[in-house]
């Protein structure tokens, strides 16, 4: 380095999962190398509005199954807010409506959960550049859509699973579905998160929506 020469600044992160593991795990991954700055961690949607206002951050890394805001309207908001702070999604959903919304709404990069650490360091420090970046199975899945090609298969309900469902159109919480199935509420909470991850979906509205067009209910 010349004499009087600067070091790089390094790429401000903030991180949003609302699992503790995974949240300091990427922050434990990210301090390895120098070029990244782990400034905050975002246990839901709320906090990771308000971190990301206050602390600056240069990328986003954000689940999309958050608690009390949902991942997509998070990068909606933020977009609206900070569109300068860029948007990288590290979820375990890989179905065509969770790709196509969080791209929509505005992330620049999509990442599935079991991603090598180099995919991950490198999808931040190119959406901290100014560019997207997206894995081949999710550019896969986006070029079917775009191009109007029939949906990716799910996962089958168990009839369980689709009793469940049907509940949850008719706008049931968990305590009420559980008495209505006759189950511990923690039992239909399971319930409900399975029906949701097979079905792709980040939130109850969106599972039903999902659920409908699908002809599941």
């Amino acid at each position: 380095m010349e004499e009087g020469s600067a070091a790089p600044r390094p790429i401000r992160v903030l991180i949003a999962d609302d699992h503790p593991v995974v949240r300091d795990g990427l922050a434990l991954i990210l301090q390895t190398e120098p070029d990244f700055e782990v400034v905050g961690l975002a246990a839901n949607g709320v906090e990771a509005l308000q971190l990301a206002e206050q602390l600056r951050p240069a990328v986003l890394l954000l689940d999309l199954a958050m608690p009390e805001l949902d991942g997509v309207e998070v990068i909606h908001r933020l977009r609206a807010s900070r569109p300068e702070t860029g948007i990288v999604v590290f979820t375990v959903f890989d179905t065509d409506e969770r790709i196509l919304a969080a791209l929509q709404a505005g992330a620049r990069g999509y990442l599935l959960k079991g991603a090598p650490r180099e995919e991950v360091f490198t999808a931040l420090r190119t959406v901290a550049a100014g560019g997207s970046l997206l894995p081949p199975l999710v550019a896969s899945r986006l070029l079917r859509h775009v191009r109007g090609e029939d949906e990716a298969p799910f996962e089958p309900l168990s009839p369980r699973q689709q009793q469940v469902l049907t509940l949850l159109a008719r706008g049931l919480q968990n305590k009420e579905i559980a008495v209505a199935l006759g189950v511990a509420q923690r039992t239909a909470k399971f319930h409900v998160e399975t029906v949701l991850r097979k079905l792709g979906a980040g939130n109850r509205t969106e599972a039903v929506a999902i659920a409908t067009r699908r002809h599941l209910i």
